[in-house]
């Protein structure tokens, strides 16, 4: 059987000039860049929209914020357990034989959910349908990430890179919630995922349209000392999936617990307000984040912002005013970006090319994961003990990932090919990791 080869889809002779301080404006000149940022902006933006879109359309047509958490609890596992897989189907085959029929799967699957829903269907259909719909989630946010990381690889502005796509992922999250919230709640309740679907089949076709800018794949992206692995049999990426794991708690259960608090002080429009106060704090620690020349290791940054992460998130049980839940939630979203982009930097210098989109797409299915775990547990504990108790979720989730980076930080040193491919280029690029 003949192996899918492709050679010719990033010209590694237009690498951006490197010589001068990486910053975003030099980021965004890298050629071929604006090509896919811009699809892939779009394409993305469902990602944020469907679990809130989920919760509000089960809430409004079962009345528990229980069940509803169970469905998108099931949307977000079952796009951890097959994101992994899209990404390592895309190292092979390409990004475009992926997202295609993706993209088409997750409309239908979606749509089939909303009929199922309005029509009152029962609970274990709402977990039928919600299985497909995670599943075939178009894994755009790192398929991005190895369009940069191969026109990167090796350059300093890599870091700059994995603070931007933070900042881009949570402008997202800024937007996608607060517009699915608006729509479902001043449209229709299913208006939030049909716009989902919508967006969903739009944007990923025309980001899978931009094959010039497409990552090598198959045997053309790895080399002779490199052989293929699997990103999982990596130690150090096991650790950061543990470690965005609790990201993800922090996202579910602010989602949840926040559309609960708002339904209990009788504003339930207060809500996208809220977790777009706090998906801003994210961006705009992610934008401070890739300006800042970093003299401390990545390792000990990763460590030290999600100490803060932690800390930030042991308070929001005990808030129950709007103005202090929207400033401790501002605290909280500036205390994700550090641990979420460093987490990204380090992950890079992990693995072997042939396996970026898969390792990128790993760290995505844990915040998935573990978004729906929070979900879950989130929305059991608000139905039975009030908004606040939900937010012992995201305590619980980045303690338990704290202590697990704490006690295997020594998982999370570069491969030696790192380091060898950053002082190959004529580059001084740090490598540190203390």
């Amino acid at each position: 059987m003949a192996s899918t080869v492709n050679t010719g889809t990033v010209d590694t002779d237009k690498r951006p000039d490197t010589g001068k301080r990486p910053g975003y404006g030099q980021l965004l000149r890298t050629p071929g860049a604006l090509s896919f940022l811009l699809p892939g902006f779009a394409a993305r933006q469902p990602f944020a929209m469907l679990t809130i879109g989920i919760v509000l359309l089960v809430q409004h047509t079962t009345g528990s914020f229980g069940s509803a958490g169970a469905v998108a609890a099931v949307t977000g596992v079952s796009m951890a357990l097959f994101a992994p897989q899209s990404g390592k189907l895309a190292d092979r085959f390409g990004q475009r034989a992926v997202l295609v029929p993706g993209v088409l799967v997750h409309t239908a699957s979606v749509s089939l959910l909303v009929v199922l829903a309005l029509a009152g269907a029962p609970l274990w259909a709402l977990f039928l349908a919600a299985v497909p719909a995670g599943a075939s989630v178009p894994q755009v946010g790192p398929m991005v990430r190895a369009r940069w990381a191969a026109k990167l690889d090796g350059t300093p502005l890599m870091p700059t890179a994995a603070a931007f796509e933070s900042v881009t992922d949570e402008f997202t999250f800024v937007v996608g919630p607060v517009l699915a919230t608006a729509l479902c709640t001043g449209v229709h309740p299913a208006a939030g995922l049909i716009a989902e679907a919508g967006l969903t089949l739009v944007g990923g076709l025309f980001f899978a349209a931009q094959r010039a800018t497409q990552p090598a794949y198959g045997p053309a992206a790895s080399h002779a000392s490199e052989p293929h692995r699997s990103a999982l049999s990596v130690p150090g990426v096991r650790v950061l999936i543990v470690a965005f794991l609790g990201i993800g708690s922090v996202f579910g259960g602010m989602q949840v617990s926040l559309t609960a608090f708002s339904e209990e002080i009788g504003n339930p429009g207060v809500n996208g307000l809220l977790y777009g106060v706090f998906a801003a704090g994210n961006m705009l620690a992610g934008i401070a984040m890739g300006a800042v020349a970093w003299k401390t290791g990545p390792r000990r940054r990763l460590i030290l912002g999600y100490a803060g992460l932690t800390a930030a998130a042991s308070l929001l049980w005990s808030v129950h005013s709007v103005l202090l839940l929207g400033a401790l939630g501002l605290v909280v979203g500036l205390c994700i970006a550090p641990a979420l982009i460093t987490g990204y930097t380090i992950v890079e210098t992990l693995i072997p090319a042939s396996a970026r989109t898969e390792a990128f797409t790993w760290l995505t299915g844990a915040v998935a994961l573990g978004q729906a775990a929070a979900v879950t547990v989130a929305g059991r504990l608000a139905d039975a003990h009030g908004a606040s108790t939900g937010f012992l979720v995201p305590l619980a989730g980045t303690a338990l990932a704290l202590t697990t980076l704490v006690l295997l930080r020594s998982r999370l040193k570069p491969r030696e090919a790192s380091r060898v491919a950053a002082r190959g280029i004529g580059h001084r690029v740090p490598v540190a990791v203390d």
